[in-house]
């Protein structure tokens, strides 16, 4: 019993202890943590691999650097940032970019899908990240408009507006309107947070509220509920129109009084 007590006392068993704790603590995380924010994995052939290091070598490699590790102040590295964020930033017309402004607008299309899904197989392979999403993923008829609606007011709202119709950030930057992006698109920018937009990973938004979301998304172009949208900018708007009409008839009354009281 003696011997047992001296080496609980031993100077060294509170490192030895401690050492221990991390280990055991660290094992148990990698075995109940949830997963990363990942969708259901493309397959990708080799060729596909290989045409997309050409093409990214022909259309990338000036900004990104050859090896894709990026350029200071320039482009930032694509290590680990998954198909996702290519198949998105390629197939909205973002990348190439034309300039180096504060943010990359939507334009035209320069790849076609095959080619956007080779350029998205090889930078996948360069490192670990968020996949395309599988269609079932990003079905909006699966998911719930009722519920993506709280989901959209408390994490998107207050930069792309109540409805999806955008607004203006700082420093010259704006969150873009929703109207013509894609399912796929919007779960790819949750998943890869692109330019000013924070990551949404499946800790934050799970794979079925982000459905939920995208549903409620596009059930905003509908249009027909409510009445006239005003350009769906919210307030101001409406405020016009009710200045404009409102005071307007309160004036023209005003006038119409004055008028018959002479």
């Amino acid at each position: 019993m003696k011997a047992l007590a001296a080496r609980r006392h031993h100077r060294f068993a509170p490192v030895l202890l401690l050492t221990l704790a991390l280990f055991l603590t660290g094992a148990a995380y990698s075995a109940f943590a949830p997963s990363s924010a990942t969708a259901e994995v493309t397959s990708a052939t080799s060729d596909d691999v290989a045409a997309g290091q050409a093409l990214f070598q022909a259309n990338c490699a000036t900004c990104h650097g050859t090896d894709a590790v990026g350029k200071t102040d320039v482009a930032p590295s694509l290590i680990g940032v998954g198909a996702a964020a290519v198949n998105f930033q390629v197939s909205t017309g973002r990348m190439p970019m034309q300039s180096n402004s504060v943010q990359a607008p939507v334009k035209p299309v320069q790849f076609n899908e095959e080619q956007t899904a080779q350029l998205a197989a090889y930078v996948a392979s360069l490192g670990p990240g968020p996949s395309v999403p599988s269609a079932e993923a990003v079905d909006p008829t699966k998911g719930n408009a009722a519920s993506g609606a709280e989901i959209f007011r408390t994490n998107c709202a207050m930069c792309h507006n109540a409805v999806g119709a955008g607004g203006a950030l700082s420093e010259g930057k704006y969150a873009p309107d929703l109207w013509d992006t894609t399912p796929t698109q919007i779960y790819e920018a949750m998943v890869t947070g692109p330019q000013s937009m924070p990551v949404f990973n499946d800790q934050n938004i799970t794979p079925e509220e982000k459905r939920d979301l995208i549903a409620y998304v596009v059930a905003q172009r509908d249009g027909s509920a409510g009445g006239d949208s005003l350009g769906s900018i919210g307030p101001v708007s409406e405020g016009l129109w009710a200045w404009i009409i409102g005071i307007g008839a309160l004036i023209g009354a005003a006038v119409w009084v004055g008028a018959k009281s002479s």
